[in-house]
């Protein structure tokens, strides 16, 4: 229930929508006594004496519903999008800047999203978006590392998540810049040839098109790969097409 609201924090969820993410597909005697008993549990949970007046609770009973009263960068998944929003938007003008904002963004994560909080639909797409903006913050994160010249940290983080990640191919690509700009071209090549197999034998599809350019690129020895821009894709001019 805590978490159906915090992800509409400072707004209203009918008890239609509660009852449905709680019990969803299960018959429930009585939504409204078995909500409004849960909101009594959860009350005394998210009690906080010291920061707020007597008598008052961050949880309030609206007309057939309940509101979180609280402001929304009070939830931890809305700071995360947000720092990672103003991190993206920072990666090709301030890059030292992005860092410290996926840095902190990043830091906020303890572990899956909404492990434990039930299987409703709302909750699992949610948990669903912040596993792929986690993604994609992690994309930013390592692209502000080689767009400020630290390869070695670059690495170390890359080869993590491409272990992890193994048919990301942004990680990959990534991986490939960053050993291409340490002298590893090499190592990049092989990691291209091993992802393009992997892909093959579990997807059955090829790299994508960024890939096979960066791919191509190393080969060429290009100087433009020691660039800052190198790391931005969508600063990259589209590949000219055979004749």
């Amino acid at each position: 229930m805590l978490a159906t609201l915090a992800l509409d924090a400072g707004r209203a969820v009918s008890n239609e929508d509660l009852a449905s993410e709680l019990w969803s597909g299960n018959l429930v005697g009585n939504t409204r006594n078995a909500l409004q008993a849960h909101a009594t549990r959860l009350r005394k949970v998210i009690a906080s004496p010291t920061r707020q007046p007597r008598g008052s609770t961050a949880l309030r009973a609206v007309h057939n519903g309940y509101l979180l009263d609280v402001p929304r960068d009070c939830v931890d998944g809305n700071r995360f999008l947000s720092l990672a929003a103003q991190g993206a938007a920072e990666l090709s003008v301030r890059p030292e800047r992005s860092l410290e904002l996926l840095q902190t963004a990043l830091e906020l994560w303890r572990g899956p999203a909404l492990l434990d909080a039930g299987d409703g639909l709302r909750v699992r797409a949610a948990a669903a978006l912040f596993d792929e903006r986690r993604l994609t913050a992690w994309e930013d994160l390592v692209s502000s590392y080689l767009a400020v010249g630290d390869e070695a940290r670059a690495i170390a983080e890359l080869r993590q998540l491409v272990a992890r990640h193994p048919l990301h191919e942004r990680f990959c690509e990534l991986l490939m810049l960053a050993l291409y700009r340490t002298g590893r071209q090499g190592e990049a090549l092989d990691l291209f040839r091993s992802t393009g197999r992997r892909l093959d034998e579990e997807l059955g599809i090829k790299p994508g098109a960024l890939l096979q350019r960066r791919h191509a690129e190393i080969l060429a020895q290009d100087p433009a790969l020691t660039l800052p821009t190198a790391v931005v894709p969508s600063q990259w001019e589209p590949a000219a097409t055979a004749s």
